[in-house]
């Protein structure tokens, strides 16, 4: 009950800080969440068509925190609508315990590399974006796999 009560007074002062330059077709930061997987996500544009995404991710037997570079683009005669593309890196850590017939009961540690692929759209005067993507991995260290996956809807408030 407390950290529901301390999310959401952290969610309204970060609404009471929002300026009124998020809400025509463009913006500089956004905080929201992503699904599949869940994910906590945070988009900063670090120049117009440049942006860095964070996205702090958990399943049923892990996390992970992935850092994206994302260059935008403009789609002709869609006003806030933009296509992505962007390298990435992510680390993270895994733990099957949770499955109950488990002998083996492993764990451990990954690191390895993202791509994204996508669309994000920032609605007119109000102060939401939203983004669809595809965001294939590779685990270079631990548990090695080609994870094609990944990637989703994500919804966030623009600041």
């Amino acid at each position: 009950m407390k950290t529901t009560i301390l999310t959401s007074i952290l969610i309204a002062g970060i609404l009471l800080q929002a300026n009124s330059q998020s809400l025509g077709t463009s913006y500089t930061t956004a905080i929201g969440v992503k699904v599949y997987p869940a994910s906590l996500s945070v988009k900063h544009f670090v120049q117009q068509n440049n942006a860095v995404q964070g996205l702090l991710t958990f399943w049923e037997s892990g996390n992970r925190l992935t850092g994206l570079y994302e260059i935008h683009g403009d789609i002709n005669n869609a006003a806030g609508l933009k296509w992505y593309i962007g390298p990435g890196a992510h680390i993270g850590s895994w733990n099957d315990t949770w499955k109950k017939n488990n002998p083996t009961r492993e764990s451990g540690m990954v690191v390895g590399v993202d791509g994204i692929l996508g669309l994000d759209f920032k609605f007119k005067n109000v102060p939401l974006n939203m983004s669809i993507d595809w965001q294939p991995s590779f685990n270079l260290i631990g548990y090695q796999y080609f994870e094609s996956g990944w990637g989703g809807l994500g919804i966030r408030y623009t600041l």
